[in-house]
């Protein structure tokens, strides 16, 4: 016996799934404008363990004897095609970003998301239990520790890009946010001169984003079919036996019992 569990309202699965797209946009858009002045690297002094990035990743098969490569696309010498699609859709990412936040406030779902005071120690146990090393059984709630400090910390990302995003775009008429960041061009604290605070901070947003796409769609795939489907249709199927998820009573939560999806 099977019974079908309300999980995630209408609004924010359109939400989840016009911003999948969106966001996708503005990172391939994001690294064609990046691919001008590609400056980001991780290393220590002079020496660098990884660039931002290679030649391969803008055009693979990219040969460095011939300069050239062989692949059904590229990612360089585009950057006003880049800035074209990352202008307009940054305006999709911000406004369903904004509808979101309202309606995760005043509909009451961010009961559920917002972390707590023992959601740090939850996530902890989050991440030894999908690492096997604990064996006790998670609580059943919408969201686990680990859930709420990802999600809310995306929220946070987003208004970050925003706000940095505005800084780069218009430097001159948003001259106070630019100054308020760190600057639009200033030397760090590496020496290195015409660095570009804003940037460097949305560059890293960026890299954010797409750690946490690879985790997600990770933890997504280990949930199976049942975790994903609740995105899609709002309800996810739950055995009879099983009691209801722990959390605030939902006043929209519907229990069909005997049914199976």
């Amino acid at each position: 016996m099977k019974r079908l569990e309300k999980k995630h309202p209408l609004a924010i699965r359109w939400f989840h799934w016009i911003n999948f797209p969106v966001l996708m946009i503005m990172i391939w858009s994001g690294i064609l404008i990046y691919w001008a002045n590609d400056i980001y690297r991780i290393g220590f002094g002079s020496h660098t363990l990884f660039h931002f990035f290679p030649a391969w990743f803008y055009h693979p098969g990219y040969d460095d004897t011939t300069q050239k490569g062989h692949a059904l696309y590229n990612l360089d010498a585009r950057l006003a095609e880049g800035m074209a699609w990352h202008f307009m859709f940054m305006w999709f990412f911000a406004i369903n970003g904004l509808l979101y936040v309202l309606y995760t406030a005043f509909s009451g779902e961010w009961r559920y998301l917002l972390p707590g005071l023992h959601t740090l120690r939850e996530a902890i146990q989050v991440v030894l239990h999908d690492l096997h090393i604990r064996k006790q059984p998670l609580p059943r709630r919408k969201f686990n520790g680990a859930q709420q400090i990802a999600y809310t910390s995306i929220v946070f990302m987003g208004a970050g890009s925003l706000i940095t995003g505005l800084a780069i775009y218009k430097p001159t008429q948003f001259a106070w946010l630019t100054n308020l960041i760190g600057g639009y061009g200033i030397s760090d604290s590496f020496g290195v001169s015409g660095y570009n605070t804003a940037r460097f901070i949305h560059f890293w947003l960026t890299m954010g984003y797409v750690a946490f796409f690879l985790v997600h769609v990770t933890q997504v795939i280990r949930a199976g079919w049942n975790n994903f489907r609740a995105m899609i249709t709002g309800y996810e199927v739950a055995p009879t036996e099983d009691s209801p998820m722990d959390g605030p009573v939902r006043p929209d939560k519907v229990v069909m019992e005997g049914g199976q999806a």
